[in-house]
C-alpha cells in the first residue's frame, strides 16, 4: 500500500480583529527621527498635549498632502468618530479658526467635547436623516474624514449619503483601512465583503465610459474624477466629469500631412 502523499499546506486564515497587527506595530516612543520632514500637521500631533489622538504615523504626512490647500480658508471639515476629542483639537490647529469643524459620535459621552475645538453632534454615521441634518447645520461639505467604525458596511452608508452633499474639488477621506482584511469589521470573507471590494467597484464606475456594465455605486459614480489608495487610507476627489475626448496634433513625417 502506497505512502500517502504530502497534504497540500491550508491556506492562511483571515485575521478576526488585527489585535496581533495593532501590538506589533505600536511605537511607545517619543517623535521618530524619520518624521522630521512630515509636515506641520506631524508637528502638531506630535507636539500635541491636550485629550489623546491617535493616529499612524505614515497618515501625518498624508493628510498635508491633501488638506494643506485648505488651510486658513472659510472650510467646512466633518469627522466621523469623535473618541476622546484629540484629533479635533489637532484639525482645530491645523486648519485655523475659519474653519467650520463638526464631529459626529455614536458615544453620548462625546457630547460633553462640543465647542472645544468645534462643534460635537451624537448620532450614527449609517443614519441618513442625521447625517442630512448635520449638514445642513454645516452649511455645506468639503472635507469629510471617516475615523469611526471601520465597518464596511457603514462606511459604504455613509459614502453613499454624505458624498452626494460634498462641494465639487471636495475630498472625502477615509482612514483605517487596514481594518477591512480583519473578519470583525469585514465579515467572514473580507476579500468579498470588505471595504477594498468598494474600492474596485468605484475604480470600474470611474472607468464606465469604457464598458456597458452599469455603475456599482450610483451615489459616487457620477462625481469621482480621482481614487488614491495608500496604505490603509483611500482619498476620493469629488468633481464635474465630461465625456473623454483625444485628438492627434502635430505633422506625420511618413504622410507629410497633420496627424
Amino acid at each position: 500500500m502506497a505512502a500517502p502523499g504530502p497534504q497540500a499546506p491550508q491556506a492562511p486564515a483571515w485575521p478576526r480583529s488585527g489585535n496581533d497587527y495593532m501590538r506589533r506595530f505600536h511605537h511607545a516612543g517619543g517623535r521618530p527621527a524619520e518624521s522630521a520632514s512630515d509636515g506641520p500637521l506631524a508637528d502638531i500631533f506630535w507636539s500635541h498635549e491636550g485629550p489623546i489622538a491617535h493616529k499612524w504615523h505614515h497618515y501625518l504626512p498624508l493628510y498635508d498632502r491633501y488638506f494643506a490647500p485648505w488651510r486658513g480658508r472659510p472650510l467646512r471639515f466633518l469627522e466621523i468618530g469623535v473618541s476622546r476629542g484629540g484629533s479635533l483639537g489637532l484639525w482645530r490647529k491645523y486648519f485655523g479658526a475659519q474653519a467650520t469643524i463638526f464631529g459626529i459620535d455614536i458615544d453620548p459621552g462625546c457630547a460633553a467635547l462640543d465647542g472645544r475645538d468645534g462643534a460635537v453632534r451624537i448620532g450614527s454615521q449609517d443614519d441618513p436623516a442625521f447625517l442630512d441634518a448635520v449638514v445642513a447645520e454645516m452649511g455645506g461639505l468639503d472635507i469629510v474624514l471617516d475615523d469611526g467604525s471601520h465597518r464596511g458596511v457603514h462606511i459604504r452608508a455613509s459614502l453613499d449619503a454624505l458624498f452626494p452633499r460634498l462641494s465639487t474639488g471636495g475630498l472625502y477621506f477615509i482612514e483605517d483601512l487596514q481594518t477591512a482584511y480583519w473578519t470583525h469589521f469585514s465579515g467572514r470573507n473580507p476579500r468579498r465583503q470588505g471595504f477594498m471590494r468598494t474600492v474596485a467597484e468605484m475604480i470600474d464606475d470611474l472607468h464606465g465610459w469604457y464598458h456597458p456594465f452599469a455603475a456599482n455605486r450610483p451615489a459616487t459614480a457620477g462625481g469621482v474624477v480621482g481614487i488614491h489608495v495608500h496604505d490603509s487610507i483611500v482619498v476620493l476627489e469629488k468633481g464635474t466629469r465630461s465625456e473623454p475626448r483625444h485628438s492627434r496634433v502635430g505633422t506625420d513625417p511618413a504622410r507629410g500631412a497633420p496627424a
